[in-house]
């Protein structure tokens, strides 16, 4: 039985303004993260590594690290909620218990150009993000 939860970017950005010991991991590529955007205050730990896209095999060395609690409230993020969610279950099966999935990512699903963040996403609903 999965722990995890889900939850629109708008309610998850609430739910981490009422949290103080809640981390928000972006688990997009580092290019992805930093050309793109990203939440403000996430952390990013790679899931999958671009242009191939590669499994990071570091990626619950990284979360340990900035999450040693197993029990703290993670909510994860990638583009559009697939790599996030799929990060998610890797998070469960090594013992997280309180993860929360941003179904619609920072950038949200295609619209019918193929353009993203015009229909869904942490951008699109204008949440806190910056570049760097």
């Amino acid at each position: 039985m999965s722990c995890i939860k889900s939850l629109s970017a708008e309610a998850a950005h609430a739910a981490l303004n009422t949290s103080e010991d809640a981390v928000l991991i972006d688990v997009r590529d580092p290019v992805e993260f930093s050309f793109v955007g990203h939440p403000v205050g996430a952390v990013n730990v790679p899931w999958k590594f671009a242009p191939d896209m590669r499994a990071n095999p570091d990626f619950l060395e990284g979360v340990r690290e900035a999450v040693a609690d197993t029990a703290a409230p993670i909510y994860l993020l990638c583009r559009s909620g697939q790599r996030s969610l799929a990060a998610a279950n890797a998070l469960a099966e090594a013992g997280y218990t309180d993860l929360t999935n941003i179904e619609e990512g920072f950038e949200g699903p295609m619209d019918g150009e193929k353009h993203r963040s015009t229909i869904a996403g942490w951008r699109f609903h204008q949440l806190p993000w910056t570049q760097s």
